[in-house]
Parts: structure tokens; sequence; C-alpha cells
């Protein structure tokens, strides 16, 4: 496919702009992306609020007639997904610790994608069920997929990374290459910090197969000679605490001027034979248990939802087995052994070379702290649209401001919230959150607002997968402060980020509302880490539905018509397919039409059969969509006209932008929803127009505009449903390197 950005984008730095109807156009150099600002007699008409950039017309085939085509697996596309993130942890061009990091956010992932998604597919294995969603083909096929992403991983793991961290004096000694005083310091060590958490449980009758948690790092043994009561009793468990750190740092006097670490799992191994007295250890393995870990709750059934979740907390650590993970050295007997007991056919079998729990090698990171092999720190400027010091509330008085995230701070949200605490004129403070973490400014703060005498709402939920316990906790603390504390609504999730402050203005005596939206969470860890969008606004018609959307999740009671907020599942997937077809019609009378997504997910059927039918009549579309993406791009005769890239970079990203342009029309929004059919209909969502023409702009620019011209971090998907990186010069253009330069001066 051609990958050809928009004529009027020059391709070098040389290249000289070519006239264009609007104004408002970008220029690309080699370094950066500018935003121009218009003439002022170009805001006459409506017609140059078009932005040029995005309504390029590419000549279009012929339509044919629309052929059965399957959309592309909605699990091969997670996993090929997981293969991107890996190519960070393989270019040489990225710090150490970085692609050690790298290669632990995909062990994270994959556990997270068995954990959420692998039950069923385990359980058509078992079955052996062939037609359906869930099949044995499917599961097979998706079995080779990640097994040979895994292979991969310890391939990447044992001959580059292991390597170059010896390179840099930094090594993981194993029992084999300890010399005699690091094995005494390690024998040391276990004797004093381990073996008196160790509890070696023997099978027998009396002694059945142990509670294994999910995740959690095991030794299975097979052992010689009889026990204490003249038995043959060969098996035994070791479960190792999750107390215990899984990796150690030696200290100076036996690692010398090298950086040394031993791994929980080579103490262990090397000193089982001290827990199993008087028999002989014949052979052992690791082995690590990931478990179905979707909390099943009948909202409809329970009468307390929130100690419903905390009980199924429990049970999550022991749900139904969907993958085994053992040494690659271990017996086909213990290997066998433990699927057996687990339930699992030999497919969810992964022999790794190298520890289970890749995931802990994490730690690594914090333990050499060296920062020449970490990505320069990066500290977020303060937003352009705020002055430094003065009232953000005043400041959003005299317009809406929009905050580009990481590249601009989350922090001026934090102290648009600490001003509405400590603001007397403030009454009333109304919130929702969804992640927020275990330590949280923001949650700190509503309660400090309670403490002053102020109406706090927080509409908080519970369900936010793996963040249920840190949530549970915080509506317990909460309630108990005298936050009122809701759980939305039975049956969905509330996704939708926004934070209302009601204000009385001492000069006028009216109340006024300020108002933020985001495409991202009210954490502020993530928000260093995650690109999004805060739009802070005291927009009369936007404020008011905001208030709405509050009364409704707090009372139940019916929506009122909303004025400009387009809310799931009530309106959103209605309004996106709206828009949809009022581009395909207004391609099918030949006018130029234009769609461009950007979103973390496309899985709803509806709206990507939508899109294949705009295109089909001559919209081109571009989606940016980060993870998976089921609409199979570039299909002759089918989906010429759309064009699917995903971009991994330094950050995640996150921001969710919806662009329809069709003749004269142009329509921008943002959202916390992707365009999967549980955010559309499953979930509470919220969707909002940009009418601010600059700030519009603004948005085409970083978010669209720049991405699309990405040839530095980007992945084009292809007809065949694998993804490309594109032709790119040596270092190429980057979205996210070259916002960080634009903002906070990075070379």
């Amino acid at each position: 496919m051609s990958n050809t950005p928009s004529p009027d984008v020059p391709q070098d730095a040389a290249a000289t702009p070519q006239p264009a109807a609007a104004p408002v156009f970008l220029e690309r150099d080699a370094n950066a992306i500018i935003l121009h600002e218009p003439e002022p007699q170009a805001q006459l008409e409506e017609a140059i609020e078009v932005a040029d950039v995005l309504l390029q017309t590419v000549p279009q085939p012929q339509v044919a007639p629309a052929q059965p085509q399957q959309l592309l697996d909605r699990d091969m596309s997670l996993l090929a997904f997981n293969e991107r993130v890996l190519s960070w942890a393989e270019r040489k061009d990225v710090p150490l610790l970085e692609r050690l990091r790298y290669l632990c956010i995909v062990s994270s992932n994959l556990d997270e994608w068995f954990e959420v998604r692998g039950a069923a597919h385990v359980s058509a294995a078992n079955a052996g069920e062939e037609q359906g969603l869930y099949t044995r083909s499917s599961f097979l096929a998706l079995m080779d997929k990640a097994q040979a992403l895994v292979a991969r991983q310890y391939q990447l793991y044992n001959q580059a990374l292991i390597p170059a961290f010896h390179q840099q004096a930094i090594r993981l000694v194993s029992h084999g290459e300890r010399n005699t005083l690091q094995r005494r310091w390690v024998r040391e060590y276990f004797l004093r910090e381990v073996q008196p958490l160790l509890v070696p449980v023997g099978l027998d009758p009396s002694h059945p197969f142990p509670q294994v948690a999910n995740k959690a790092l095991n030794f299975i043994v097979r052992l010689h000679g009889v026990d204490a009561f003249g038995r043959a009793n060969e098996v035994a468990i070791v479960k190792v605490p999750r107390a215990l750190p899984r990796l150690i740092a030696m200290p100076e006097k036996v690692a010398g001027k090298q950086r040394l670490f031993v791994s929980i799992s080579s103490v262990v191994r090397a000193h089982l034979s001290e827990l199993f007295s008087g028999r002989e250890v014949a052979e052992f393995s690791q082995f690590r248990v990931t478990r179905n870990s979707d909390l099943a709750v009948d909202e409809e059934d329970v009468s307390d939802l929130r100690m419903a979740l905390r009980q199924g907390l429990h049970h999550r650590h022991y749900g139904q087995a969907v993958r085994l993970e053992v040494s690659s050295a271990c017996s086909p007997m213990l290997a066998n052994l433990l699927l057996e007991q687990y339930g699992l056919p030999q497919q969810a079998l992964f022999r790794v070379k190298g520890p289970v729990n890749l995931v802990r090698q994490m730690q690594l990171i914090d333990l050499v702290d060296d920062p020449a092999l970490l990505f320069p720190p990066w500290k977020p400027a303060w937003p352009r649209q705020l002055e430094v010091g003065r009232s953000v509330m005043a400041q959003m008085r005299k317009g809406d401001v929009l905050i580009h995230q990481p590249f601009e701070n989350f922090d001026a949200v934090l102290q648009l919230l600490r001003e509405a605490v400590n603001d007397p004129q403030v009454l009333a403070i109304k919130q929702t959150i969804y992640r927020t973490g275990s330590d949280s400014e923001i949650m700190r703060l509503l309660a400090e607002a309670v403490g002053r005498g102020k109406e706090v709402l927080a509409v908080l939920e519970l369900k936010a997968r793996f963040d249920e316990e840190a949530n549970i906790n915080w509506a317990e603390k909460l309630e108990s402060l005298g936050v009122q504390v809701v759980y939305g609504v039975v049956g969905l999730k509330t996704h939708a980020k926004m934070l209302l402050i009601t204000r009385r203005d001492k000069r006028t005596g009216q109340l006024q509302r300020y108002g933020h939206l985001s495409t991202g969470n009210y954490n502020a860890r993530s928000a260093r880490l995650y690109t999004d969008l805060s739009h802070l606004t005291c927009d009369t018609q936007i404020t008011e539905d905001m208030d709405a959307v509050f009364r409704h999740l707090s009372s139940h009671n019916h929506l009122p018509e909303l004025q400009r907020l387009v809310m799931a599942p009530f309106h959103l997937h209605n309004r996106m397919l709206a828009l949809i077809e009022q581009a395909a019609a207004a391609a099918a009378k030949g006018e130029d039409a234009r769609i461009v997504l950007k979103m973390n997910a496309l899985t709803d059927e509806a709206l990507i059969v939508a899109l294949i039918e705009a295109g089909r009549q001559g919209v081109q579309i571009d989606l940016i969509v980060r993870g998976a993406c089921q609409l199979p791009a570039q299909r002759p005769g089918w989906t010429d006209n759309i064009r699917v890239r995903s971009i991994i970079g330094r950050f995640l990203e996150h921001s969710r932008v919806f662009y329809f342009a069709w003749g004269k029309h142009e329509e921008l929004y943002l959202s916390s929803a992707d365009w999967m059919r549980r955010n559309m209909l499953r979930r509470v969502e919220l969707a909002w127009p940009v009418t601010n023409r600059k700030l519009r702009q603004r948005v085409i620019d970083e978010c669209l505009a720049a991405y699309l011209h990405d040839d530095r971090d980007a992945w084009v998907l292809e007809a065949d449903g694998k993804y490309q990186r594109p032709m790119r010069p040596t270092d190429g253009f980057g979205a996210q390197k070259n916002l960080m330069k634009n903002y906070g001066g990075l070379a």
C-alpha cells in the first residue's frame, strides 16, 4: 500500500508548503510539525475551517460488488500487538534497562491476555469444539502464535539482553557461576530469609495437590528413597511465597566491582535437597500456573456489590487454569502430571529457557537504577494555555483549555481540584473514578473537600479490572469520611472520565460550573506514561450535560436530552454510525469525504461494517489503532480506501480522537471510549465535540496528522493481515519524539 502523506505536507526540510485553501495548515520538515496561525479574514467563511491536511483526495478505485470476507481475529490481533511491543525490546537504539522493561511489559500483557481471554479457548479445546466463536482449531492457532512469541522473548533475553548486561558488569549469577564466597552468602541468605517461609508438601492421600495461586512461583520435585514412614511418595510441591523478593542484590563484599544479583528461584533451586532430608532430589522444575481472573458477579442478584466483589477477589487467585509454564528441562513425567492436575491440553504447556516469572525481572530496573541505561528523564511542560501561578478556574472562564499529556503536565488538573477544595466559593465537586491507584492525591483531595463543608459525589467504578481492590478500599474510606459514593449503573461499567465543580461567583452571586473531561484516567502515574487529552471548559451546554449525567448516575432517573455530550450506552454507537453514513452519502455524491480515527481497539462489528461500506463509497479513511483491530485494510475491491496503522512508542498511546469531514462540514470528537462492543453498549462512556476552531486544529495537528506521518514508530496493516514497518529514513519522523521536542526541548 502507499504510505505517501497528504500532498500539502512536504516530505523534507527543503520542500516548500503548497498553497492550501485553508490558512490553517501543517508544514512538515525533518524535525517538527508546526501549527501556523490563520489570517484574520480567513475566519469569515466556514469552509476555511476544514483542515486541508485531512481532506486531500486520493484517486479512488471503482466500487466493486461487496464480497463476503471475514474480519480479522481479535485474539490474533492482540498477540500481534504484543509482537510490536516486543520490537522495542529488540531495538538497539533503546537503552538497555528500557529494553528489559518492554520485554517484561510483553510478559505482563500475555499474562493478562490469558487471564481474561484464555478460559473460553481452553474450554473449547478440552471439549473438542469445532463450531462457533471458540473452537479447538482456533485454540491451536492461538497457542502456536503465543508459543512463537514466548520463544522469541526468551531468545532475546538469553542471547541479547543478558550478554548486554554482562558488558555493563551487571550479572544474574546462577548457582553454577557462583564462587565459594558467593555460595556461602547465598546459603546464609537462604537459611535466614527463605527457608523459614517454605513449606514443602509431599503428595499422598492425606496431602492432596495443594492450591496454587494464580501466577505464583512454585517448584515440583521428584524424590528417590522413602519418607519417615517408609513410603515412597515421590512427588512434592514447594510454593515460593510472594513476600520474597524475586531478585536479590549481592553485597559489595561478595560482588566486588560488579553489580551481581541472584534470583529467588536460583536460591531455592540450589537448596532444594535441604528441604527433603533423607531423600534424594531426582529431578525438579519451576512452574507457574495462569488462571482465569475475570470476575463473574451477577450484579442483579447481589444485595451488596462491594462485598460480593471483595469475596470474588479471593477466588480470582484460584480460578480455572489456562496456561502452565515450566522450565525447558522439565521431564515429560512432571509436565504431564501438572497438565493432568490442572486439566490443560498439551498446547497450553510453555517450556521456557529462563525464569518462568519473566515479568518479575522488572525489579532489576529499580535495583540497577543507572540513568545511563534508561531513557533521559522526561519532565512534562506546564500547559501552554495556562499561566503558571494564576487561578486555573479564572483562566478557564476566559476560554477552553486543552492539555496534551504527558507532553503537558497533568498536575494542572490536580491544581484545578486543589483550588476547588480550598476555594470557599466552591459548593460542590462531582467526579468519576475508574483507575486512580492505591496512593492517590485526588482521592485525598475529595476527602479534604468534605471536611471543608463541600458536597462531594464520587461515582466510583468497583469493577475496573485488576483495580477492584484499590477502588473498594477507597470507597470504604471515602464513605467513612462523608463523601457520597455511588457505584454507577447495575450491569454497566462507568468508564467516562469527568470532574465537575460548582462555584458561586462573588461578584454576580450566580452559580458557575467548571468541567474537566478526559480520554484518560485520574491517575497521576499513568498520566506520565500514557498519551491522553484533558479538556477544561466552562461551556454552559457541556457543563449542564455533565451535571445531567452525574444526576443520572446517582439517581438512575431518565437521562434528559443532552445538548453537546454523546453518551454510551444510549447515543454514542448510533451517533458514530450516523457520522460514518453521512460521510459515505457525501462521497457517493462525489464530494470529498474523510474519516480519521485514533483509538486503542477497533472490534465492534457494526462500526467496522459501516466503515468498510463508507470506504467502498469513496470515503478516505485512516485508522490509528494501537492494539486489536479486526478491520482488514487494503483488500482489493473491498477496503482499498482504508488504511490502518499502529504507533508503538515510549509512551502508551491512549487518546481517542474521532474526525469526520465531508464537503464544508467538519466534526471532531474526543472520547473515553474505544470502538468495542463493550464500550458502546455495556459501559457508561462519553464523547464530546471540540468546537473551538483553534483547539480543533491543534488536536488534528498533534494527534492525527503527526501520527499519519510517523515513519519511525509506526506499523502498517497490510492486505495479508500482517503489520509491517514502513520504509523510512535512518532516523525517521516520530510523532511522540517530535511532540517531546516541541513541548520540552528534547534534542
